[in-house]
């Protein structure tokens, strides 16, 4: 396998040659020669086993690091509570569909501590993206373009702080194969099984909706051209109307069944309040988003010219490859869209756009010199910016020995005559909880959702008397940082905290993990100061 893969760049190239040939002559094959036939060709095992090896590399640093971003570690911990009997949405309060929480869940079975585990799982689904993804830019690119697409969407996913197990990392696997799916369907001549089809490719989706309720608009999206093509297809509107309600149904299904689960036993209002309700009682501050906006758009300039300026100056597809290119705009521009319609435009909310984007870039990644600039400067400016993401987010984050020692501080002062004292901490990372198996005194354990204003109307309690409540529990360990993190912060609810911790509690250390200023507390009648 070794050898396959450094002998892959010439054994691409070669077959590049074959298909793409110089400016001004037709692009003689590349839709008719791609495709199943093509793609036959080349050993996709092997090619897999490629794209895991780029992964390797550009994740290997980081692999069992355990403070990449908090949105992960929170979800390892739920995972890993829910094997204890934690129920997500009642026992532990957060907005995201249950799917996947139950992914981290079944990836606690795997053993160890379920750092390294998650983040192998999630290494493997990237090499499975970036491999459809090649398969999906054959059909409009030749070997070399498609390949180096794939690498690409690897590049951009870590510069877009997607280097660990973000959601997206998972869903983007399964929402791929649904395009490539609706692509088979989209550019099929006849489909007589376009409904058992459609079905298929509604489940993945409705599978994803499970792990992220984003991809809603790129379900739409591939329902409405379901119909277009049976309509296409001469279908009758009632037949079409038959079917789309099947297709949407395939879609509901895994979501009306976790709610009909929570329904049964008797959290049914929970379940509804978390997943549907709260998202619209957030407030966003639109002057840190619109920046967010500024920064993605000129980190994806690379894309915008592979996707806007190379094939402008580059022979047409042959008329095969067309209606494969057309798919891949509109997936593409839907996918733009339901970024956009959010207006939080958070970094990693750009991975499920790499997807199309990388495919449709294929074709200027793969030409001949005079077009060669256009792969040199999309793949030189991704390999830098994941880079400087990678390695300025985990200095920023600090160590694994610093976490570490942190966790041992709260592990000793919640230590009581009579067991572990309960944990809370207000700011700073939640892999904490997990480290230490500290029990909980909220079910609002993510740290933003009580200390960010943005939280404060969306939860479904008053986050001030939630504060209170927190406090009345006693728990044996407080954490915090001495400068909030989370803007905008949520003073009122923080006042309340610091009011408590200086009647109650006693700070016993103030370490630092990576730029961050921690501040641990501790009751004040605690036994023994705890070890330093």
């Amino acid at each position: 396998m070794v050898e396959y893969i450094a002998e892959l760049p010439a054994r691409l190239r070669g077959a590049a040659k074959a298909e793409a040939p110089n400016a001004g002559q037709p692009l003689s094959g590349v839709g008719e020669k791609a495709g199943l036939g093509a793609v036959r060709g080349v050993n996709l095992l092997l090619m897999g086993f490629a794209y895991l090896a780029v992964g390797l590399l550009l994740r290997g640093a980081t692999l069992g690091y355990p403070i990449i971003h908090a949105d992960e570690q929170f979800y390892l911990l739920v995972g890993d509570r829910m094997l204890h009997g934690a129920v997500p949405f009642v026992d532990i309060w957060d907005r995201k569909p249950i799917g996947l929480f139950l992914l981290f869940a079944g990836i606690r079975l795997l053993g160890g501590d379920g750092i390294l585990q998650y983040q192998l799982v999630a290494l493997a689904c990237v090499a499975g993206t970036s491999l459809v993804i090649y398969r999906m830019a054959r059909e409009i690119a030749s070997p070399m373009g498609a390949w180096w697409a794939g690498v690409a969407y690897q590049l951009f996913l870590s510069a877009f702080f997607c280097f660990g197990g973000q959601a997206p990392v998972f869903y983007n696997l399964l929402m791929a194969l649904a395009g490539l799916g609706m692509m088979g369907v989209w550019t099929a001549k006849t489909d007589r099984r376009l409904f058992l089809h459609g079905l298929a490719i509604m489940a993945v989706v409705g599978v994803s909706l499970q792990i992220k309720y984003t991809v809603v608009f790129e379900g739409i999206a591939f329902g409405l051209m379901l119909m277009a093509r049976a309509q296409a297809l001469g279908w009758s509107h009632g037949r079409i109307l038959a079917a789309a309600t099947g297709w949407a149904g395939m879609a509901l299904v895994p979501t009306l069944a976790a709610w009909g689960a929570y329904i049964a036993m008797g959290h049914g209002m929970a379940f509804a309040q978390t997943n549907f309700l709260s998202i619209f009682d957030r407030h966003e501050e639109f002057d840190g988003s619109l920046f967010r906006l500024f920064k993605e758009t000129l980190a994806l300039l690379p894309v915008w010219a592979a996707l806007f300026l190379a094939p402008r100056q580059m022979p047409p597809l042959r008329y095969a490859a067309r209606p494969a290119q057309g798919f891949l705009r509109i997936w593409a521009a839907v996918a733009v869209g339901g970024f956009l319609i959010f207006g939080t435009w958070y970094d990693h909310y750009v991975a499920p756009l790499l997807v199309p984007l990388m495919a449709l870039a294929a074709p200027a990644l793969g030409r001949g010199r005079p077009f060669r600039w256009y792969t040199h400067f999309m793949l030189g400016t991704g390999m830098a910016a994941a880079a400087v993401v990678t390695v300025y987010n985990t200095r920023h984050h600090g160590t694994t020995e610093q976490i570490e020692v942190v966790a041992d501080m709260i592990r000793n002062a919640a230590a009581t005559p009579t067991g572990q004292g309960c944990v809370y901490i207000n700011e700073g990372d939640p892999i904490l909880y997990h480290m230490t198996n500290a029990c909980f005194v909220t079910r609002y354990v993510f740290p933003n959702h009580l200390n960010s204003l943005i939280e404060q109307q969306a939860l479904g309690v008053d986050t001030n008397d939630e504060m209170r409540a927190i406090l009345a529990r006693r728990p044996q360990v407080v954490v915090m940082l001495e400068t909030p993190f989370s803007k905008p912060v949520n003073w009122q609810s923080r006042q309340i905290l610091i009011d408590g911790l200086k009647e109650h509690y006693r700070k016993f250390a103030d370490p630092f993990i990576g730029s961050r200023h921690y501040q641990l507390f501790v009751l004040k009648n605690a036994a023994a100061s705890p070890a330093q």
